[in-house]
């Protein structure tokens, strides 16, 4: 079964190319079932890129999404088309009522801030709280999961001496998990952050699993069962050239930036690089999906009671 989209989303057409089942909205409403409802609150600068990149994963699942694009209500993208902005997303103050079934929280380029001082940190507590009565399982990914784990269980990110940048080898901590099945025991994650979640912090917690982990670059993907939500701190959604272009853009801007680590054939940016983390990608989502379908009310409106 395909995923929903608007005929006229950019991303349509992308997947569409790509062999992605993609259906219209006036499509879908001709079948008798109940598709699930995914909401995507995208934080990320580059809105068209990084809606492709979710879309691309969990449309490729035997079930019907559909998915909804959301933004913060008072925080206007400067890098995004304002029409775009205005024909496809809704400010999160029209969909509190609604119910879904899942909702990601992107990641942010405002690692370096406070979470007290991001300008739209009050309404994004608001919609934490409004995911454990409106929404059956939330998928945090890099900061959002960082503002998860912090809202919900104190847990402060820290700043790295340097960002850690590339692709690093993590390790299945947990092979019976639902979340890993089909995972190998260890795999390959993009990495692109300065900060860190660190593992001793995550235990003291209490109520957390730590699914994946890296001996370079720290915990990965953590379980939250109390709150029906997974943090993940990496990028399994990045495309074949996310990293390249995030190199790219800092050497011309003069930024300092090492080369990605195991990312282009022998740590050569001249050479095009590999995806290493493409099928555990599709995993890891497909598997969320897929716990979702099976644990979700069919009656959408009996989410959170």
């Amino acid at each position: 079964m395909p995923i929903t989209l608007p005929a006229t989303l950019p991303a349509f057409d992308v997947l569409n190319d790509e062999g992605v089942m993609v259906m219209s909205r006036s499509d879908a409403a001709r079948q008798d079932i109940r598709p699930l409802r995914i909401g995507l609150l995208n934080l990320m600068p580059k809105k068209i890129q990084t809606e492709t990149q979710f879309a691309r994963l969990i449309g490729a699942t035997p079930l019907q999404i559909e998915l909804s694009l959301i933004r913060m209500s008072e925080h206007y993208s400067r890098n995004t088309a304002a029409a775009h902005m205005e024909e496809f997303y809704r400010p999160f103050r029209e969909v509190r009522d609604e119910k879904f079934d899942g909702l990601i929280i992107t990641g942010a380029p405002i690692e370096h801030l406070p979470f007290e001082e991001v300008t739209y940190w009050d309404e994004l507590k608001e919609v934490m709280d409004w995911t454990q009565s409106h929404v059956h399982s939330t998928f945090g990914v890099c900061w959002g999961g960082m503002a998860m784990m912090y809202y919900f269980h104190d847990i402060p990110k820290h700043m790295l001496p340097a960002k850690a940048f590339g692709c690093f080898r993590h390790r299945n901590l947990a092979k019976s998990s639902v979340y890993l099945r089909g995972f190998s025991d260890d795999c390959v994650i993009p990495v692109s952050r300065w900060t860190e979640m660190r593992q001793p912090e995550i235990d003291a917690a209490g109520g957390l699993k730590t699914l994946l982990g890296s001996d370079d670059t720290g915990p990965c993907l953590v379980e939250d069962p109390d709150h029906r939500a997974i943090y993940i701190f990496n990028h399994f959604e990045y495309d074949d050239e996310t990293l390249k272009q995030e190199y790219d853009r800092d050497i011309e801007n003069g930024t300092p930036i090492n080369v990605p680590t195991n990312y282009y054939p022998g740590d050569d940016p001249s050479q095009p690089p590999q995806n290493r983390w493409r099928s555990h990608a599709h995993l890891l989502y497909g598997n969320w999906i897929n716990m979702i379908y099976q644990s979700t009310p069919y009656d959408i409106a009996k989410i959170g009671t």
